[in-house]
């Protein structure tokens, strides 16, 4: 049988320093959910891999079938699907409403949902009752919080309680309006130093992986090396352990420019709009539906 592209073929005679058989995140774990300590493996391992957001059951299963290992059910929805100018507006109910989608959608994928701005920083009592929420009621695997010092006591409580916690640290959309727009983060000794101080201590804290958002390349890889834990690169260059994109961005949805970052992989937008045309000038010549569309 021939390995998809995203199923590299195992051999018993594997390089040094990969996964084998049966353990790595492309083609290994077939019978159940990737987990955090196949995450953990990976970097041990030296193994790259993708994630992308995912905000509805139909889109996630595509790309769980696609072998996407983890799925990140992000705030960006607010975005790309609910209208917000951005992600700061997202509610809780929203959040768990789309995170239960996406995990009926699909089978292999670990499911990590973001935290939305105003659930998690009041207290780390206040990040426990809504994280729960996302695992109970949704369903999902882990939970995303943006910040790193500012946040590590709250991830040491969910850790503690046995939520598996996502970082985010760099470029936070939630802090949109005290960044004043999206800039990039690291530039300079002191905010270099601040940002490997962030990165130290979330993982210290007890997070599983950590995003590097907006951050120099070069900045980012040595986050990576000095890091024990996957870190999770979007505008972070090509050091780091593992790329998530926005799915909107990478398959050609979103109208007008792209950060810096994207690479757009389809023209969905496109195809969708021509497909939209096509459908008009059907009905309005009565062309559709015709004789093989209707009931007898």
């Amino acid at each position: 049988m021939n390995a998809s592209p995203l199923q590299p073929a195992q051999t018993q005679d594997a390089p040094a320093g990969t996964a084998p058989a049966g353990t790595a995140l492309y083609g290994g774990v077939t019978n159940r959910r990737v987990t955090v300590r196949d995450l953990a493996r990976a970097k041990r391992d030296g193994e790259r891999w993708a994630m992308l957001t995912a905000y509805d059951a139909l889109t996630a299963g595509v790309f769980d079938e696609a072998g996407i290992p983890v799925l990140l059910v992000g705030d960006s929805a607010g975005n790309c699907h609910l209208g917000y100018e951005t992600t700061v507006p997202v509610t809780m109910d929203q959040m768990v409403m789309m995170s239960a989608a996406v995990v009926r959608g699909t089978k292999r994928a670990l499911i990590v949902a973001d935290l939305p701005f105003g659930s998690y920083q009041e207290s780390p009592a206040q990040a426990l009752h809504n994280a729960a929420r996302l695992m109970k009621e949704a369903g999902v695997q882990a939970v995303k919080l943006e910040g790193g010092e500012r946040s590590a006591r709250s991830i040491e409580l969910l850790v503690e309680a046995g939520v598996p916690v996502m970082a985010h640290i760099g470029l936070t959309p939630q802090s949109v309006h005290a960044f004043g727009g999206y800039p990039v983060q690291g530039r300079g000794d002191e905010a270099a130093h601040q940002l490997l101080r962030d990165a130290k201590a979330v993982q210290q804290a007890g997070a599983f992986a950590v995003v590097l958002e907006a951050v120099p390349a070069e900045l980012a890889a040595q986050v990576t090396e000095h890091s024990a834990i996957p870190t999770v690169g979007i505008g972070g260059g090509p050091g780091t352990d593992a790329q998530v994109l926005v799915w909107t961005d990478f398959a050609g949805m979103t109208a007008g420019r792209v950060p810096k970052f994207v690479k757009q992989y389809a023209n969905l937008r496109a195809t969708l709009a021509q497909a939209a045309a096509e459908f008009a000038t059907d009905v309005r010549e009565g062309a559709f539906p015709g004789p093989e569309h209707s009931f007898n």
